[in-house]
């Protein structure tokens, strides 16, 4: 792989990171609401989906799932599924007496640090898109006259890389209002807003098609 198509893949990749999807919306959210440490770790379980989901490219898999329409719808709802439950779970904190916001400094106290992990991780491996992404877009970029295993690792840490910096960010951003959503109206506006955001997201992913 030349310089100029990495160049390419890079200005790609970037742009469809940036771009606003679930994951961002829960960096969004995890900032605001729980601060930085909780939007690393699940930043981190995301880039960790996604680097099982390249690998699933490289290794053919993924192809075989967008050739099966039942396979990729199956992914399809167990995605959509997931964004909804965490939809539904931020709208019923709002009934709560006492708004879930609290300090990022009592973030161990209430929900455990491989809680986001796993969060960002699934969030990942069960979101149809990056899998078009790496099954359609991938290959694209590839020279097949050289090593394949070094343009995969340089390709998916660029991709990694870039998820992370974006998700940190989103979040970093996101923390800065948290002294307006941790006051109890707004706070509860905040998650209503946001829970209805994650069912919508849900809801679109039916949208998505593969490319078979």
């Amino acid at each position: 792989m030349n310089h100029h198509t990495l160049f390419i893949y890079a200005a790609v990749a970037f742009f469809y990171i940036i771009s606003p999807g679930p994951a961002v919306f829960l960096a969004l959210y995890n900032g605001a609401s729980r601060g930085i440490k909780a939007v690393m770790v699940s930043a981190l379980g995301n880039i960790i989906g996604l680097f099982f989901l390249s690998l699933l490219s490289i290794s053919g898999l993924s192809a075989i799932l967008m050739a099966s329409s039942s396979l990729f719808m199956a992914v399809k709802i167990i995605g959509a599924a997931y964004l909804i439950y965490l939809g539904i779970k931020q709208l019923r904190a709002t009934r709560k007496p006492k708004p879930a916001m609290h300090s990022p400094d009592t973030i161990k106290s209430e929900r455990g640090l491989f809680s986001y992990f796993k969060e960002g991780l699934i969030v990942a491996v069960t979101n149809p898109k990056p899998i078009l992404f790496f099954a359609a877009l991938f290959p694209q970029f590839l020279d097949m006259t050289q090593a394949i295993l070094l343009q995969f690792i340089i390709m998916t840490g660029i991709f990694m890389l870039f998820s992370f910096l974006s998700l940190t960010t989103y979040g970093y951003l996101a923390q800065q209002t948290k002294t307006l959503v941790r006051n109890s109206n707004a706070g509860k506006w905040f998650q209503r807003v946001s829970g209805g955001l994650f069912i919508l997201m849900g809801i679109s992913l039916f949208q998505v098609k593969n490319a078979s």
